[in-house]
């Protein structure tokens, strides 16, 4: 029995979502074994688990990529950029 990369692509079916899933497809090899998951319909939990926080995110063998390690906007991120303070 031969090992294979997983590897899991989290999306929410947005044209910038599609150009990665088509990205990783193209480049996957009989040893990738590649599952996409539109977490409009499915993989929040598995999501979670990982600590996605946008997307589109690639996890390999239970990894997320470093290109793909984001955190959501603190609040304190948004005061800095200005959000509520008046013009």
């Amino acid at each position: 029995m031969s090992r294979k990369r997983k590897v899991e692509v989290f999306v929410a079916g947005c044209p910038l979502c599609d150009e990665t899933v088509k990205l990783v497809k193209e480049l996957a090899c009989p040893s990738c074994d590649v599952t996409v998951y539109n977490l409009r319909k499915e993989g929040m939990d598995k999501a979670k688990k990982y600590g996605v926080n946008s997307v589109p995110t690639v996890v390999v063998n239970g990894k997320i990529m470093d290109c793909c390690v984001r955190r959501k906007p603190t609040a304190a991120d948004l005061k800095a950029a200005g959000i509520g303070t008046p013009l």
